[in-house]
């Protein structure tokens, strides 16, 4: 599938098959694409949680308003941002860049970052965004359906997952086979969301 039809048939499914199983080898071919995502001075914030304990699956249900995907996609993804992965050896991220680059970047990723958490957290939740997307387009190259969800307790999760202090949960992607109940999409058109120049 081209990526203009994975983002044309992407919809966000509300039921899917609780009997499909995931393959270990298309979980890991999901998120070995899914990493190669864009991400604010390469820092790569995301640390996902694989949620695969069926009873973790129903604690998260419950708080998460019974949502029936939770606990019936064959893949549950929580998408955390590590806040400070600025600041945690950051040469690594450019280790493969010519010396000058590297020169370049690190005196300004800590200009950039120190002593600006909001700036941090902001960054890291626009790289999570970028991540969830790219995750949700790979998924349905491989033929699966996914619902990206922000409708539970965040801070019930958290504890659920053993959340670390520094970190902080963007949403979740279910991922599995639906079973036909996408709507029809609904978007307005683009002439009345895009501007030229200025509103």
């Amino acid at each position: 599938m081209e990526v203009i039809a994975a983002v044309r048939n992407r919809r966000a499914v509300k039921s899917f098959d609780p009997h499909h199983k995931m393959s270990d080898e298309t979980r890991k071919a999901l998120l070995e694409a899914a990493v190669l995502a864009p991400s604010a001075y390469n820092i790569q914030h995301w640390r996902i949680v694989d949620v695969r304990d069926p009873a973790q699956r129903v604690a998260i249900r419950e708080v998460a308003w019974g949502q029936a995907q939770v606990t019936d996609a064959s893949a549950l993804y929580v998408l955390c941002a590590d806040l400070n992965a600025w600041q945690e050896e950051p040469q690594r991220y450019w280790a493969t860049s010519p010396q000058m680059v590297q020169d370049f970047l690190l005196p300004k990723l800590d200009e950039y970052y120190r002593g600006k958490p909001e700036t941090a957290r902001d960054e890291a939740m626009r790289t999570l965004g970028i991540f969830g997307m790219t995750l949700m387009l790979v998924a349905q190259e491989l033929g699966y359906d996914s619902c990206p969800m922000d409708g539970f307790d965040f801070d019930a999760v958290a504890k659920i997952i053993r959340l670390p202090a520094d970190f902080a949960i963007g949403y979740m992607v279910a991922i599995g086979k639906g079973t036909g109940n996408a709507w029809p999409s609904n978007r307005e058109p683009v002439e009345k969301l895009v501007s030229i120049d200025h509103f």
